[in-house]
């Protein structure tokens, strides 16, 4: 019966949403203090019966109930127990089910966590929070139930995809649903600002630590699907701008733009209408990447397959959040209060505005280059590909001022700049960046122009930031607080990371040969010695598995061991890459086809700098856990 209580406990947690939606906002609005009193236990009643769902799941997956639909077809008794873990969240059901859980967390999180609010303001937060999740549970419960029984049982599974069997797919999923999710709380303070029609800075200083940490784990999470990319796919790569990778990259870029107009706005009253927009568009194409992924409108390792009529009943949700919110946006975002100082054309305000077009101009670029080929195709236009040339272009022009501009912003003052001051203390630093990218075009051996110009941004990046902490630390009495703090390694991470990309795409170097036992390659100095290939049997596959020998000098300097992985249900085939890392370059090498008498083609890389990514990321991630720490976000009187 555990099947049928996990799906009850789903309708069960519907009619809780309905409860949690509707009476804590007809309260907030017809001041009935019991009515919004409803919010918080519905919140955590909401959160139990979700969970409850989740673990009968997982315990199906764990003992293999293969009278469960969905149990049978994402695993088999040959499946690894962690690997069981994963399929939970591997397909459709699953995955809206984590969805739904993570959701359920951060509304209880927010209930608990906000008892210093007013009642009015977390009842209508609470509410909102509850309507978003009943578009969820009704899509589990009428359309995408993982509870579907067969009868009678199947004796055997099919296969969990063997992409997702990966220990990075144990945590990916859930690290990146946290940001995409947490989207929603701005998204709730939003809309509960719209009913109200009030927007000041008390009600500012609280929702910004829950968008630096959602935009901290979305951070984290899309590093870690790059990292999965990088050595689970076998080309070598960290990112493609495919359709889903721009699903998840298009809310980071409109959160980044909400972190900087939530600042501006708390701090100086300008951008209030900016602040409740990119708040409403972060969750809003959070929730298209949950259309995108699903709706089989797009081909990607990443995508979920599913019924055209899931994606339906999703697109009709999608277009009832995000048309709902932008009407109300449009009837009441100009009632909305706004003490804003003015501020002339040198100011930080200025900056920031650049700031917050250009990343809103990046992320619209993304949009429509992920969107247009799949319009085109359903108006009859032909078919269309936008592909990395697109987007790398396009990005990279966009971002090229927001490089040039963002050393620049911590040191200007609020309202009103002395240009001059400020192009005084970063010159030096500028001469500097511009030495080190002549030395960078004098020494690159190829790629000279992407060389040149990742030191030249990374050095201006790091330099002016490392300007702007001296300058802290000299001011008389200033302190240096943890939103400081956490903006600076942030800003490093920026520097950090655009040293890495820029780099590993200018330096890298490569080679696809075919290669016998005995027989070697030439690479970076180096030599990759191919000693042949065995064979061994995994828990649920056959594994071709290379040796390559890599010697410097006549030294062993490391043995690595790539894949070819036959998996015994469904007879598919993966390329299992064998990576010996480094902080400054990875030695990486995969195997290819078998071409006969021992013979095989192997691919060779050598990857400078690409650590820097995701060491660049992990920087980013922390500074917005940091920041989102500050004791003056939770200040007593922000309690009314």
């Amino acid at each position: 019966m555990l099947g049928e209580l996990g799906h009850y406990a789903l309708l069960l947690a519907l009619v809780v949403a309905c409860v949690q939606t509707v009476l804590p906002l007809l309260g907030a609005q017809r001041g009935h203090r019991d009515w919004m009193a409803v919010a918080r236990p519905a919140a955590y009643a909401q959160l139990a019966l979700v969970g409850f769902a989740f673990a009968v799941l997982t315990w199906a997956f764990v003992v293999q109930d293969r009278s469960f639909s969905y149990v049978v077809d994402n695993s088999n008794s040959l499946l690894p127990l962690v690997y069981r873990y994963t399929a939970v969240w591997g397909a459709h059901e699953g995955s809206l089910l984590l969805w739904l859980l993570v959701l359920a967390l951060w509304t209880a999180a927010v209930a608990t966590f906000s008892r210093r609010l007013p009642q009015p303001v977390i009842a209508r937060v609470l509410g909102v929070l509850g309507a978003v999740s009943i578009g969820f549970l009704a899509l589990l419960v009428f359309t995408s139930s993982p509870f579907t029984r067969l009868l009678p049982a199947m004796e055997e599974g099919r296969d969990l995809n063997p992409l997702l069997q990966d220990p990075g797919m144990v945590i990916h999923p859930p690290v990146l649903y946290c940001g995409y999710v947490g989207f929603a709380v701005p998204f709730a303070f939003a809309v509960a600002a719209l009913l109200d029609r009030h927007v000041d800075a008390r009600w500012l200083r609280w929702t910004r630590p829950w968008t630096n940490v959602a935009w901290g784990f979305l951070t984290l999470g899309i590093a870690l699907g790059s990292i999965w990319a990088y050595y689970e796919l076998g080309w070598g790569g960290w990112w493609f701008w495919d359709p889903v990778e721009n699903a998840s990259f298009m809310p980071w870029l409109a959160g980044a733009a909400l972190l900087h107009s939530q600042a501006v706005t708390e701090k100086r009253g300008s951008f209030a209408a900016w602040t409740l927009l990119l708040a409403i568009a972060a969750f809003s194409l959070s929730l298209l990447g949950t259309f995108l992924v699903r709706s089989g409108a797009i081909t990607s390792v990443h995508a979920f397959a599913a019924d055209p009529t899931r994606g339906v009943f999703i697109l009709v949700y999608l277009g009832v959040v995000i048309g709902g919110s932008l009407l109300l946006y449009a009837l009441r975002a100009p009632d909305t209060t706004s003490n804003a100082k003015p501020f002339t054309f040198a100011s930080r305000e200025t900056l920031l505005l650049a700031n917050n077009l250009l990343l809103a101009a990046a992320c619209a670029m993304v949009l429509i280059g992920t969107l247009y080929p799949m319009l085109a195709d359903a108006l009859n236009l032909g078919k269309i590909s936008v592909g990395p040339p697109y987007f790398s272009l396009l990005f990279v022009l966009l971002m090229a001022p927001l490089v040039l501009l963002l050393p620049f912003g911590p040191l200007t003052r609020w309202q009103q700049e002395q240009p001059n001051r400020i192009v005084a203390m970063l010159l030096p630093w500028a001469v500097l960046a511009v030495i080190a990218a002549g030395a960078a075009w004098w020494l690159a051996p190829q790629g000279k122009l992407r060389t040149t110009l990742g030191v030249l941004a990374a050095v201006w990046l790091f330099a002016g930031t490392l300007r702007f902490v001296w300058s802290r630390f000299k001011a008389n009495g200033s302190r240096f607080t943890a939103e400081m703090f956490g903006m600076t390694l942030a800003h490093l991470g920026i520097a950090v990371f655009v040293s890495g990309a820029m780099l590993a795409d200018a330096l890298v170097e490569q080679r696809e040969v075919a290669l016998s036992p005995g027989q070697s390659l030439q690479l970076h100095g180096e030599q990759y010695r191919f000693d042949g290939v065995d064979d061994h049997d995994g828990p649920n596959y056959q594994a071709n598995t290379g040796t390559i020998t890599v010697l410097r000098d006549g030294r062993i300097v490391a043995t690595l061991h790539p894949e070819k992985r036959h998996y015994a249900s469904g007879g598919q085939v993966m390329t299992e890459a064998a990576i010996h890392g480094g902080l400054f370059r990875d030695r990486y090498v995969a195997l290819g086809e078998p071409l006969g008498g021992g013979s095989w083609a192997v691919r060779v890389h050598s990857k400078p700098m690409v650590r820097f990514i995701w060491s660049g990321a992990l920087l980013m991630a922390l500074g917005a856990f940091v920041a989102a720490t500050d004791r003056r976000f939770r200040r007593k009187e922000d309690s009314a």
